[in-house]
């Protein structure tokens, strides 16, 4: 079930297949099963074989040091990521396009974070979510403007890997320039973890709650001008949101190939699993929401590439492929599970972790009713021919 790709982001992506084949999966099992950490030296090693991938760049501009690579490409790649569980794809930092952009006028920036994050040097990790706003954009805390800089009070919820960052993107409200996008250092005075609960996957990012006390920040750190904090990111939702959907697509695609190949091999009577009807039909589901999952995450990726839609729908587009992938990511997990059986529900097989895990992504980057409502807003306000 393959649809068409350049022989180079073929090649691509058979590269980053077998990283994932012999450098992840290998250590699935173990990092489940001891809250999600891997041995020091094995985690360096994977880490490594990331950067010589180039995996750190592949959003980021050539001329920066990066790959530079499509946006086709970068599903691609993330789609094979996806196969992972555990999150041990996310054992590299990304220095995103957009960041680019956004610190195009501040050497400092550039230098001191964002091709940190290129070279592996340093990881982040954005802070946009309050305890008030979940999916929607409502940002409370607040950046006062002293005379070298800025002083930052609020709260910030689910961090994603927090526990792993140097310096995290935090969005505030800066008085009459609105929102606004900071760098902070997370060995700031008056950083501290408000809460660090577990969730129901095991990763070894965690997802803590951040209270900044007077946390001062220097304007050299502010990035970009009045009233762009939002603008920046939306760029990175939009960044995510594809990423997701990518990795929902390689999600599924293992589920369903494994729970194939345990079907042909179950005996039950006289037959086997995958002759029974009811376990056809689940298989035949799964396989065709992943090809119409595929079809409409690589045609985002490519009007993404040609640049021939407006921001606004590419915006839409997005949304929509995260809302698809994502939804039919779940439906895939929890059918795949079922035709495993007893032993689909144990901890050492990947459909049963796929399982917690995945649920999460009909929530974070953007809820699938808060993608609906996007949805649907287009809808009203551009109408088909507009998204």
């Amino acid at each position: 079930m393959q649809i068409e790709l350049t022989e180079q982001t073929l090649t691509w992506q058979q590269l980053v297949l077998d990283y994932v084949e012999h450098e992840l999966l290998p250590w699935e099992v173990t990092a489940e099963l001891n809250g999600g950490e891997l041995p020091a030296g094995v985690m360096q090693r994977i880490q490594g074989e990331a950067l010589k991938l180039g995996l750190p760049g592949m959003d980021a501009p050539i001329a920066h040091g990066g790959l530079g690579l499509s946006m086709v490409d970068q599903v691609a790649a993330w789609e094979a990521l996806g196969r992972a569980t555990n999150a041990l794809c996310w054992c590299f930092p990304e220095a995103q396009s957009w960041m680019y952009e956004a610190c195009a006028d501040s050497p400092y920036q550039l230098e001191t974070y964002v091709q940190a994050l290129l070279e592996g040097r340093r990881r982040e990790a954005y802070a946009i979510t309050e305890a008030e706003s979940g999916s929607h954009e409502v940002v409370n805390t607040t950046a006062r403007q002293t005379g070298d800089g800025y002083v930052i009070n609020g709260e910030k919820w689910f961090v994603t890997s927090g526990n792993l960052a140097d310096f995290l993107f935090v969005q505030a409200k800066a008085g009459e320039d609105g929102d606004a996008l900071f760098i902070v250092d997370m060995d700031s005075p008056g950083i501290e973890v408000a809460e660090n609960p577990l969730f129901s996957h095991t990763f070894p990012s965690h997802h803590p709650t951040y209270r900044f006390t007077d946390v001062k920040v220097p304007a050299r750190n502010r990035i970009g001008g009045a009233r762009s904090g939002m603008d920046y990111s939306r760029s990175w939702f939009r960044h995510e949101r594809m990423t997701i959907s990518a990795r929902m697509l390689g999600a599924a695609t293992r589920m369903i190939e494994e729970a194939t190949e345990w079907a042909r091999g179950r005996q039950i009577l006289d037959e086997k699993l995958i002759d029974k009807q009811a376990v056809q039909f689940m298989l035949a589901d799964c396989s065709t929401e992943l090809w119409a999952a595929r079809l409409m995450v690589y045609e985002a990726a490519r009007a993404h590439d040609r640049g021939d839609v407006d921001l606004k729908s590419l915006h839409v587009r997005c949304s929509m492929a995260k809302l698809y992938a994502t939804e039919m990511a779940n439906r895939v997990a929890d059918r795949c599970l079922q035709i495993w059986g007893g032993r689909g529900y144990r901890r050492d097989n990947a459909v049963e972790r796929f399982f917690r895990e995945v649920r999460v992504d009909r929530i974070w980057e953007g809820s699938s009713e808060i993608q609906r409502m996007i949805i649907a807003s287009a809808l009203a306000k551009r109408g088909l021919g507009g998204m």
